[in-house]
């Protein structure tokens, strides 16, 4: 049996279950550069049809945070972007698209042909980057003969592409998209489906991810441990401050993903022993990043900044 070390304690696990953008990728370094051009070609055809999209709701469209050029920083660990499927950002930008005067079907068009222009740029730029640590991590488990698998909110192929991209592909056993569930997160079905694949027991199995979606996913499957990836929190609440100026957003609804990432910020800085006391003292010793994290991640058994902080080995007999 392996051991899953944290600076919590250690979990005796079977396999582990990664969660795609966020946790194995940078999400802005793939998802930032995939949703500029989306909402540009969105703002673009519109305005090709006599219709201008509210700036305001540039930001709030996807759950996305922008800095004063347009160009996305960071985004809602909450929001669609982060824990919705691809219909699901369709549906809202269709929605998006009828409420300013097109037809339900002029709209659907309309989405379709800009996520082809943001899937085609993707595939040119192949803008992916891997978490810090992730790769020696993936090594030290792989050595260990840990199954691995990933479960993501994207389609399958897609995910297939990307960890291609990053040149990951080779560690895991299954990759299971939200297209081969009938309910995505945090719905348990993607952890079950995918411990089924790897032949181990859900409560064998360890959950990583970036957002609490992730987290519920692994309470619902009943996973041994959910463990919530902090890395780069600390960095988006001082990009979503700096974008919370009305140069940035032109005020009003479009700051509702910036402020509602500030809100980790103030939380985290007037302590968290109130609402979540009884919660936090059973996690991570937790350093900035981490404090900000469990306002975002509340049901996260375990928070760490880094992969460094994460290690496996053998259990002694």
């Amino acid at each position: 049996m392996i051991e899953l070390n944290t600076p919590q304690g250690n979990y005796p696990v079977a396999a582990i279950l990664f969660d795609k953008d966020g946790t194995l990728l940078q999400f802005v370094s793939l998802w930032g550069s995939w949703g500029e051009c989306f909402l540009d070609q969105f703002a673009r055809k519109l305005e090709q049809r006599g219709l201008s999209f509210p700036e305001q709701h540039r930001a709030s469209l996807l759950g996305t945070v922008h800095d004063a050029a347009g160009k996305i920083t960071d985004y809602d660990r909450n929001g669609p972007l982060a824990m919705g499927t691809m219909s699901d950002l369709y549906a809202i930008a269709s929605w998006q698209g009828y409420s300013l005067g097109l037809s339900w079907a002029e709209a659907v068009e309309l989405v379709d042909s800009c996520r082809n222009a943001a899937d085609t740029m993707l595939e040119q730029s192949r803008p992916v980057r891997p978490l810090p640590g992730l790769v020696p991590f993936l090594d030290a488990c792989a050595a260990q003969g840990i199954p691995m698998a990933v479960v993501t909110a994207d389609e399958t192929s897609a995910a297939e592409s990307h960890l291609r991209w990053l040149g990951i592909r080779q560690y895991f056993t299954a990759v299971i998209g939200t297209d081969q569930v009938e309910r995505g997160k945090p719905f348990p079905d993607m952890a079950l489906l995918a411990c089924g694949r790897l032949g181990v027991s859900p409560a064998e199995a360890a959950v990583i991810g970036d957002t609490n979606g992730d987290m519920r996913m692994a309470a619902a499957a009943g996973a041994a441990v959910a463990i919530g990836i902090a890395g780069g929190i600390t960095a988006g609440l001082a990009a979503s401050a700096a974008a919370e100026g009305p140069e940035a957003n032109a005020g009003g609804s479009g700051q509702a993903a910036a402020s509602r990432v500030t809100a980790a910020a103030d939380a985290a800085a007037g302590g968290s022993s109130d609402a979540h006391g009884a919660s936090d003292a059973g996690r991570c010793g937790l350093a900035a990043d981490t404090q900000a994290a469990g306002t975002l991640l509340p049901d996260a058994d375990c928070i760490v900044s880094s992969y460094a902080e994460l290690g496996v080995g053998r259990i002694a007999r």
